[in-house]
């Protein structure tokens, strides 16, 4: 991927984060939606059981709930379908048809279909080879951005769908709709999860 496709692709990133209202919109969407009879708005059956599998390694159910359970699989299929143009849908169905590639090349198979120690290898790999975020204040980036990559945008999308889900939000970590008074400067063991509202 060439600079100038990596600057545009985490630009569409930029847009899809300052269209809040849109996603508060497609989070509870996905709250209501089934499982069992859920059909993608973008992805195919095929790419979307590959972010399923991702996603679910990515945030397994521990004694938390995963990624699947809040629908994070669900949020992303949205994400793309609403807040990508059509260069950043044909973007991702490059990304995620080169990731399988990269699969079949190295491990002999498809990403959903490896064993599940090659596709932590795989998943190592991406992460190995998947630029940083760069620091930023107020959304502009400090310094010079590197490309992220399709793994690591995909990696953080599923992080935000599944912290800004209302049942993470509501039940694993710390939730006071009424705040009350502030208190600054407390010890990180005082203060104990983190908070989501």
């Amino acid at each position: 991927m060439d600079r100038r496709k990596a600057l545009k692709f985490t630009g569409s990133m930029a847009a899809a984060v300052v269209a809040g209202p849109s996603l508060f919109s497609l989070l509870q969407s996905c709250k209501n939606e089934s499982r069992v009879d859920w059909q993608p708005q973008f992805l195919t059956m095929d790419e979307a059981a590959f972010v399923s599998k991702i996603v679910d390694m990515i945030l397994p159910r521990t004694k938390t709930p995963g990624a699947l359970d809040v629908k994070v699989d669900i949020f992303i299929d949205k994400v793309y379908a609403n807040l990508y143009d059509t260069d950043g849908q044909n973007n991702v169905r490059k990304e995620i048809a080169k990731f399988n590639d990269d699969c079949r090349i190295d491990y002999g198979d498809a990403f959903v279909s490896l064993s599940e120690s090659d596709q932590i290898k795989a998943l190592q790999k991406a992460e190995e080879n998947s630029g940083q975020f760069e620091s930023s204040v107020w959304g502009t980036a400090i310094g010079n951005p590197e490309p992220v990559g399709f793994y690591r945008s995909l990696k953080s999308t599923a992080l935000w769908g599944y912290f800004t889900s209302e049942q993470i939000g509501e039940n694993v970590l710390n939730y006071d709709p009424i705040p009350g008074a502030y208190h600054g400067c407390l010890n990180l063991d005082e203060v104990g999860n983190k908070w989501s509202l």
